[in-house]
């Protein structure tokens, strides 16, 4: 078959740049065409959550939001209404600036100002997220056909198209750690001399992502064992790290850890502390105490790290120089939190399980581990029965991925692919527990960016492995309407939010809680609804 006649080609007739700004360009008109322009109370929750500690911390207050905790997503709206005061591009940077709910046509002008503001900031987030996952795609496939549909598949699943245009926690929460995955893959394939730098950056990532949305502690304990298959005959340590002188790096390694812990040691025992806990309304889930699972969790992480090692051959000296990279690079991340502290983030990103908990639809499971275990396989099967749209319909199209990544594996078992299957079987088994556990939550929409990834990167593998499967028959009809079918349902969502009519009343149900000093008009004035 001629390189014209190639389905890949026809599948990706933009070319590597070309098909990434398009693919951009197409998620910006979808961002003004049902999103920016949208009725400013349409996505109050969390919109509005975010706005208002944007605004009252602007105003020298303190956060009130701390489910998440949205630490990052709330610092960076009120960063960017902070600056687009100073440059006079909007008015009410603060709760006080705000007109009072007794002029209705003042507040909606105010608050769509702001709202939209904040919608830019969800852009702008978004856009990097993209093009970050873009760079790091091409470090893991060389065919750019195979990355610029990884591209397609991720700027046009569900999720990410969801948070393009609304304030919430988890898009920054769960592409930080699948960024973080990308780059853990990227350095297990090939050795560097800096890889342990790329293992600390990653641990920052993932801790930065922890405390933007604590459902987050999901994937950060699946990446260890996912990146285990990842190993190549590349992968064994450069000369340098089996010399006298690695033991010098590792020193500095050491220091390094040493220095940020001892600076992260007092947020540590803040967060750990009985007291804070209670008064955060947080009970241990483990034998009375606080932080177990954690600690359990970083000797699983290290256990990993050793397994690597031992598997492809990389020295003692890089994966003790690698350990002490997660240790820096998790302190560092945790830091973060004394850019706007309060103890309340420091109790919930530390203590992520306990926080879950109290949301769950079951939250007596925590006391009974049949119970758990019940329910966990309950969301299995309910995750399954989503995975076949017929059964359970979802604004999800990479649940049409999934359709042939089985199949996929079950091939690349048959051609003797071994680790290139049980790459995607990890990852696909990774996606499924998590989105079991986010059954309990209803697994809405915006959780998919958790998961949608991990699916993503399977497909991927395995194409990249059995890419001459791309010269069978069907492989251009299926291969393009699976585009069709993913770029269509992703704008299902938006399309549906913008043009639904119910109003903002429900927004007053919770207001007291979330929104304790902003007035509105339309519960304070039932008579003054705002206009859609």
């Amino acid at each position: 078959m001629t390189k014209d006649g190639d389905p890949l080609d026809r599948l990706t007739p933009f070319g590597w740049r070309g098909g990434v700004a398009v693919a951009l360009l197409l998620s910006f008109v979808s961002f003004l065409a049902a999103g920016y322009f949208t009725v400013y109370w349409r996505n109050a929750d969390m919109d509005f959550m975010v706005i208002y500690n944007a605004l009252a911390m602007n105003d020298g207050g303190a956060q009130v939001f701390f489910d998440h905790p949205a630490y990052l997503t709330i610092l960076s709206v009120k960063t960017w209404f902070a600056l687009l005061h100073r440059l006079g591009l909007l008015d009410a940077s603060s709760l006080s600036a705000l007109p009072p709910a007794g002029d209705p046509a003042a507040f909606d002008a105010a608050m769509t100002s702001a709202v939209r503001a904040g919608r830019i900031v969800a852009l702008l987030t978004a856009g990097g997220i993209m093009l970050t996952f873009a760079w790091l795609v091409r470090r893991l496939v060389s065919d750019r056909r195979i990355a610029m549909l990884a591209v397609a598949a991720f700027i046009f699943s569900g999720g990410v198209q969801v948070h393009l245009r609304i304030l919430r926690s988890e898009m920054i929460a769960a592409s930080l750690c699948v960024l973080a995955l990308m780059m853990l893959i990227a350095a297990a394939r090939r050795a560097s001399l800096t890889r342990p730098l790329a293992v600390g950056l990653a641990a920052l990532l993932c801790m930065l992502g922890l405390e933007n949305k604590v459902h987050a502690i999901l994937l950060i304990a699946a990446i260890p064992v996912l990146v285990l298959p990842f190993g190549h005959a590349a992968s064994a340590s450069l000369p340098f790290w089996r010399t006298p002188r690695a033991w010098a790096a590792v020193l500095i390694a050491a220091m390094a850890a040493l220095a940020a812990a001892i600076s992260a040691s007092p947020l540590i025992a803040a967060g750990f502390d009985s007291a804070n806990a209670a008064a955060a309304g947080l009970a241990p889930l483990l034998f009375g105490r606080f932080g177990l699972y954690q600690f359990a969790l970083l000797g699983v992480i290290a256990a990993c790290m050793l397994l690597f090692a031992r598997l492809w051959r990389v020295s003692a000296a890089e994966t003790l120089a690698a350990v002490l990279a997660v240790v820096t690079g998790a302190s560092l991340g945790l830091l973060a939190l004394k850019l706007s502290y309060d103890i309340n983030d420091v109790v919930v990103v530390l203590n992520p399980l306990e926080k879950m908990i109290t949301y769950v639809d079951a939250p007596d499971a925590a006391g009974n581990l049949t119970h758990a275990l019940g329910l966990l396989l309950s969301g299995v099967l309910a995750v399954i029965e989503r995975y076949t749209f017929v059964l359970h319909s979802s604004p999800r199209p990479t649940v049409f991925l999934t359709w042939l990544i089985i199949p996929g594996i079950i091939i690349a078992v048959r051609r003797g692919e071994g680790q290139t299957a049980l790459q995607a079987t990890l990852l696909m088994a990774a996606a499924i527990g998590i989105d079991a556990i986010g059954v309990r939550r209803g697994l809405k929409v915006e959780y998919f960016v958790f998961t949608d990834p991990l699916i993503i990167l399977a497909g991927m593998a395995l194409l990249d492995r059995l890419i001459d499967l791309r010269f069978s028959r069907f492989a251009y009809p299926i291969g393009a309407a699976l585009l069709v079918l993913h770029v269509g349902i992703s704008q299902a969502e938006p399309v549906k939010t913008a043009l639904k009519r119910k109003g903002p009343e429900d927004v007053c149900a919770w207001k007291g809680h979330y929104l304790p000093r902003m007035a509105l008009p339309w519960c304070d004035q039932p008579n003054s609804l705002p206009r859609t």
